[in-house]
């Protein structure tokens, strides 16, 4: 890896990752705000925003858009979290001028025209409509309102209908004129790129962007208050879908790569505990997996499993079974394996651009340095089983949080679910 860094005069960081043996070169610009950073009243509108930067500007159309990308072979997309924004495209390495000069150019100049805005309303109300009739996708965001109830960490990106229909062009625009600053964005690269000629090229397209807002930088985040609870709703579907977790480790505490690992080695593969005695040895389910997902000032570790209605009351003794059986630690198979599955995953991401762009964006944003695989090897390489019991001690703390959808008739009672886990 050949590491380049630079700021521009406005604020701009830019980050490189050369890569000499490629042909192609992934980039895009990182904004620091998403969905955490919205009032209650206007929840959806970064995600709105994102879909109207492509819609048209003051020099192309929403057709010369795609057009310009695809005609020379490359893509471009973007994608909003709770936490960020992000804008990006893939080309050839001759054709970063163009790329670079659209992603500059939806950002700075996006025209916002109502016919445009009416569209996309009606096509993100068709994505909320997608969202909710896919039940193993809207369970988690079911699940992470139950978690974070009343709290912008809890709602969902996309918004509610509700408010996506009533929402106008003024606050959109808004949004955007209020918290896209230089400052809080990051411009990234990897691939088959010079760092000197991607700065000066930055330089030209993007110095016209103000270092910060209307509101001169200031971002309202609402800390992220875990609570837990329950919500279940019956629905006539095949399997019942279910979330349980509880809170986890926050991005950058000491040990959020331990987190990591034994949320890997309890429901990360096929030879983990959670598939290997839920589904293997009894097969109570189709699919089942843990999750360790940290934010800047909290964390939720979480199960989801989809199983059969008839399977829904056998199911949740076993998975508060397999949680308290942390409580003793994994075995040395279990961390080691765990480890080499991290590892090699993180490696073998480093061979595709796109993903080696997307790390340095987000480790600027979040640590304001650059990725180092090796310093991430190291820290995976450390979880020791101190800090597999320190993680497990976090977890078991907090209350239990459960989100289910579909036939919930013969899912236990959440008191009981609850006392199971404090036994």
């Amino acid at each position: 890896m050949t590491i380049g860094l630079a700021t521009l005069p406005n604020g701009l960081r830019i980050v490189t990752d050369r890569i000499d043996t490629v042909a192609t070169v992934s980039l895009g610009l990182w904004v620091d705000v998403g969905t955490r950073h919205e009032a209650p009243a206007i929840n959806g509108v970064a995600h709105f925003l994102e879909h109207m930067a492509f819609k048209g500007t003051e020099r192309r159309s929403a057709r010369a858009i795609a057009e310009e990308i695809e005609a020379v072979g490359g893509h471009l997309n973007a994608y909003t979290s709770r936490e960020s924004t992000a804008y990006y495209a893939k080309v050839l390495k001759e054709d970063v001028p163009l790329a670079l000069d659209i992603l500059s150019d939806i950002l700075l100049n996006s025209s916002f025209e109502a016919a445009e805005l009416e569209r996309e309303r009606t096509v993100i109300l068709q994505e909320i409509g997608q969202a909710n009739d896919t039940p193993d996708d809207i369970i988690f965001d079911q699940f992470q309102e139950r978690a974070f109830p009343d709290q912008a960490m809890g709602r969902p990106v996309l918004g509610s209908p509700e408010i996506i229909r009533q929402m106008s062009r003024d606050t959109v625009v808004a949004y955007l004129r209020d918290h896209y600053g230089a400052a809080r964005m990051v411009l990234s690269a990897a691939g088959n790129l010079d760092h000197e000629q991607f700065v000066a090229l930055a330089d030209t397209l993007l110095s016209g962007m103000p270092p910060h807002g209307a509101n001169g930088g200031a971002v309202t985040t609402e800390p992220a208050n875990y609570v837990g609870g329950e919500h279940r709703e019956g629905r006539d579907l095949e399997q019942l879908h279910l979330v349980l977790g509880f809170p986890g480790i926050p991005l950058g505490d000491p040990d959020y790569y331990a987190a990591s690992v034994l949320s890997t080695a309890f429901g990360g593969g096929m030879s983990s505990r959670l598939f290997q005695e839920v589904r293997e040895k009894r097969g109570l389910v189709y699919s089942i997996h843990s999750f360790a997902h940290g934010y800047r000032d909290g964390g939720m570790f979480g199960i989801y499993a989809g199983t059969g209605e008839g399977d829904a009351g056998e199911l949740m003794p076993v998975l508060c079974e397999e949680m308290m059986r942390l409580d003793d630690g994994l075995s040395p198979g279990e961390l080691a394996r765990a480890k080499a599955q991290m590892k090699a995953g993180l490696l073998m991401s480093l061979e595709s651009t796109g993903a080696r762009c997307e790390q340095m964006a987000q480790h600027m944003l979040i640590y304001g340095t650059p990725f180092d695989p090796a310093d991430m090897v190291r820290r995976i390489e450390a979880v020791d089983d101190a800090a597999i019991g320190r993680v497990v001690a976090q977890w078991r703390r907090g209350p239990p949080t459960l989100a289910a959808l579909g036939p919930v008739g013969q899912l236990e009672d959440f008191e009981r679910l609850r006392a199971r886990l404090s036994a």
